[in-house]
């Protein structure tokens, strides 16, 4: 029998998956790192400096997608929904850990403003939930969509030889479509133009912040 959560116990759970994200090593699903089995580039220093710097944008990115998914998982209200946003937060995390294996080989840093990211990520999530799963879903296709936008404009900014990165940032492109998709078959509400633009201008606040910080 499935155990029925309080939303005390789903507010401590997220405050969990919060510090794991955040300050900790979130939990992975059963995917290998596609970098893995590449070998490293000579990459000189400016080389890695770029690719460092735009490793540290996605990793940002995707702690941000957590605090986003885990948001919209509290407060959705139908259970399929919420299982959607939970598996979606899943993935994610493997994109986390793969950007956070990137930056290290890289010899650079994630971004210093990490738990700001989430927490603002999460309010922004969890109030498209109470609006409504519709509204959630359609949240989540335009945030993945304009994700994806990002990722094809650092593929074609990575330094051609740097195959590691170009891999992964590969691997999350698809995995971001397959997100949107899935929303947007599930029920997704078309959201209005102003919403995506103010979206869309937070991304650039938090791109340009994170390439630095």
């Amino acid at each position: 029998m499935a155990r029925s959560f309080s939303f005390m116990d789903k507010l401590l759970i997220n405050l969990d998956s919060a510090l794991q994200t955040t300050f900790g090593t979130p939990q992975t699903t059963e995917r290998v790192n596609p970098a893995d089995k590449i070998s490293e580039a000579e990459l000189d220093e400016s080389e890695k400096s770029l690719s460092a710097s735009l490793m540290r944008i996605n990793h940002a990115g995707e702690v941000s997608a957590q605090g986003l998914y885990q948001g919209q998982a509290l407060t959705a209200k139908l259970p399929h929904i919420r299982t959607q946003m939970e598996r979606a937060a899943a993935e994610e995390n493997d994109h986390l850990d793969w950007c956070e294996k990137r930056c290290s080989e890289l010899q650079s840093h994630t971004s210093f403003l990490g738990p700001a990211w989430y927490a603002g990520s999460f309010a922004l999530g969890a109030m498209a939930g109470l609006a409504g799963d519709k509204w959630s879903l359609g949240f989540v296709s335009e945030t993945e969509r304009q994700v994806v936008a990002h990722l094809n404009e650092h593929l074609k900014q990575l330094p051609k030889d740097d195959e590691k990165s170009r891999a992964i940032l590969k691997q999350m492109k698809i995995d971001e479509l397959q997100h949107a998709k899935l929303a947007e078959s599930s029920g997704a509400a078309k959201l209005p133009g102003p919403i995506k633009l103010a979206m869309s201008v937070t991304s650039k606040v938090m791109t340009k912040t994170a390439y630095h910080i």
